[in-house]
């Protein structure tokens, strides 16, 4: 296991610059990770050497650039545990994935009075297609609220999900505040309802070991862009029985078996679902991202990130001029830390952060009803990743003194 930090940030040549004259200290990686060279190498020689559409040729070039389509596929099964690569679909990202759930699945299986029950700290990924499609169908949508701590409270959830409830979809992990959910026990639930379980793995996947028949999920999506692959790749995890049953989400080359005038018959798992040309080199890139975390294992990915949370958490909910969302314990909570500082905008603190050389994210993270819900507007957030380091932790607390100093005035207005 490749393990010495110091070396993995040799790894990513972005991260060796300066930023208004400070060194870059990149805290955005729930927006999206940095690429490894091993990554850009491996787009690279696609490119240079093997690129030529797939399942089509029998051409060299084509066979060859089928087989790392495919060999990523499998990869990918072997990452999530899946029980075999037709349970594999590629997509553009994790809320293209989302949509295509929502879009065969639930067209087809959701009728007028149904419930599809949601939490309120969803993405709006993982929530516009499930409200669109209460709309369209006249169905219940059902929020999982939250307890005082920031956690999903799982007593509501019990009363949400009923007979009625056909769906049931919930982040592993929240992008805004850190919060990883008992999807396991979610799933559990869900299935004694009858319900099907969708999983939104954007912020998990990445991070943690992710093992998808221990979840026992129906559906998992993620995205690739975030565990340092490129963007424009993703995946959607289905169960095989359900894959087969639901109608095709795109049509075009590649998803059918025949055509004729008037009729036409669909592919094969998991073709069926990948229409027209995709994203061949993202998948390929994908495919080395995965090489690249498992070499340095899952566990210890997770292991090194809870190490920085154990020292920046407590460092920002100590200081009172500093409100963190979400858990405050270390141990419930992912490297995504969501927070303000009392008095000032988060684009201004976002902004007084970037001169120091420290990239955060500030607005409503595409979460607009958690923020609601939180009497919110929007907050900072800072996203750990396994190039980080203790010296970036550092940066970020002497970066939001400068900025609490520079702001003092309205601090003390604000207090």
């Amino acid at each position: 296991m490749k393990t010495d930090i110091s070396d993995l940030r040799g790894d990513f040549p972005i991260l060796d610059q300066l930023v208004n004259d400070e060194p870059l200290t990149y805290l955005d990686n729930a927006a999206t990770a940095q690429k490894p060279n091993q990554v850009v190498a491996a787009l690279t020689h696609f490119y240079q050497t093997d690129n030529a559409n797939v399942h089509r040729g029998v051409h060299t070039l084509a066979e060859r650039a089928t087989a790392a389509y495919e060999d990523a596929r499998h990869k990918v099964t072997h990452f999530i545990n899946a029980a075999e690569p037709a349970e594999v679909i590629f997509t553009k990202g994790a809320t293209d994935s989302l949509n295509l759930i929502a879009s065969t699945y639930g067209e087809a299986n959701i009728e007028a009075g149904d419930e599809i029950v949601i939490s309120i700290m969803e993405h709006h990924s993982n929530l516009i297609p499930w409200q669109q499609l209460a709309l369209r169908k006249h169905a219940t949508l059902k929020y999982i609220e939250l307890t005082p701590t920031g956690e999903l409270d799982m007593a509501d959830a019990e009363t949400k999900i009923t007979d009625k409830t056909k769906i049931v979809a919930v982040a592993h992990a929240s992008n805004v505040m850190g919060t990883v959910n008992p999807i396991a026990a979610l799933t559990k639930m869900a299935h004694q309802h009858g319900a099907i379980m969708v999983c939104d793995g954007a912020q998990a996947v990445p991070h943690m070991p992710v093992d998808v028949q221990a979840l026992d999920v129906d559906f998992y999506a993620f995205s690739g862009h975030k565990m340092m692959a490129p963007t424009g790749i993703g995946v959607l995890y289905g169960k095989r029985d359900l894959l087969a049953a639901m109608p095709p989400y795109q049509f075009g080359g590649e998803m059918i078996n025949f055509v004729h005038r008037y009729e036409s018959t669909w592919n094969e798992l998991p073709w069926k679902f990948e229409a027209g040309t995709q994203n061949i080199a993202g998948a390929v890139g994908l495919g080395a991202a995965i090489d690249y975390l498992e070499n340095l294992g899952m566990s210890n990915v997770q292991a090194h990130e809870q190490q920085l949370v154990n020292s920046l958490l407590p460092q920002l909910t100590a200081d009172r001029q500093i409100e963190v969302y979400g858990p405050h314990d270390p141990a419930r909570h992912t490297g995504v830390i969501a927070f303000n500082i009392k008095g000032l905008h988060p684009h201004d603190v976002a902004t007084a952060l970037d001169m120091e050389g420290v990239a955060v994210r500030a607005g409503h993270h595409c979460a607009q009803p958690l923020m609601e819900t939180l009497g919110l507007v929007a907050t900072a957030r800072a996203s750990l990743y396994i190039y980080n380091t203790q010296d970036d932790v550092d940066r970020l607390i002497h970066a939001l003194n400068e900025t609490k100093e520079f702001f003092s005035h309205e601090l003390i207005k604000a207090e």
